[in-house]
């Protein structure tokens, strides 16, 4: 591999990480252009290094390598990397889709490293038209999958303390409230005495793809007037916008 094919490919690794970057960078993304970047052109790197190592002219006088074991060191090495940009708050998830794209940052990288020039800048322009033109549907799949002027998804948290003998009743009370909305899905319904054998307190979590107040807000009315019902409070516990 001369000098100047090491320097193009490189270039190109460059240019194509920074072209992914930007798009994060103006969407205020956590890993923006600097990180696409230096991913893109840290797996062409490595990619380069393998083939540069492995490579040997064959009898027709073409010059071939192996860089199929780096790459799949690199796969993994991405998934570490992208770990660390996915966020956890309570319910809350935020940095998926950051993590996708430094993952598809680094396949950009790699087929520029061994020479696939037109294949890199084709999952570039899909990454980039993954972001720019699926935006917009998945804004327009929210709305209309939920009913709601707010978009994004929300994680509601309904917490109530209650009598140890109607504690059934109670989870069974709101099992059937959200089967009758559709608007809002259960992700966890946990009870506890915390140290209080004579009252128990039920938390229960739930996800709405929409803000949707009105309807916890009714559904824990309907709680408080049920007997044994000591306090009923709740709250928005996360938000997400990543899309």
């Amino acid at each position: 591999m001369t000098l100047v094919d090491f320097i193009l490919r490189l270039l190109l690794a460059f240019g194509l990480g920074a072209m992914i970057g930007i798009e994060r960078q103006w969407r205020q993304k956590s890993a923006g252009l600097r990180t696409n970047t230096l991913v893109s052109v840290g797996s062409a790197a490595f990619t380069l290094i393998s083939f540069a190592l492995t490579a040997s002219i064959t009898d027709d006088g073409v010059y071939k390598g192996d860089a199929t074991r780096i790459i799949g060191q690199i796969v993994t090495g991405i998934g570490f990397l992208g770990g660390g940009v996915i966020l956890k708050d309570g319910v809350n998830i935020q940095g998926l889709n950051t993590a996708a794209t430094i993952w598809c940052s680094a396949a950009v990288g790699s087929l520029a490293g061994v020479g696939l020039h037109i294949e890199a800048f084709i999952v570039a322009l899909t990454v980039m038209f993954a972001h720019l033109a699926l935006r917009p549907l998945s804004l327009w799949l929210n709305n209309f999958s939920f009913k709601n002027e707010d978009n994004g998804s929300y994680f509601y948290l309904i917490k109530l303390r209650c009598k140890e003998q109607v504690e059934n009743h109670l989870r069974i009370l709101i099992l059937d409230a959200l089967k009758k909305d559709s608007h809002l899905q259960l992700r966890a319904l946990k009870s506890a005495d915390n140290g209080s054998p004579n009252y128990v307190y039920v938390e229960a979590e739930i996800y709405a793809n929409a803000k949707h107040d009105h309807e916890i807000e009714k559904l824990t009315s309907l709680l408080t007037l049920e007997y044994g019902v000591t306090e009923v409070r709740w709250e928005i516990a996360g938000q997400s916008n990543d899309c």
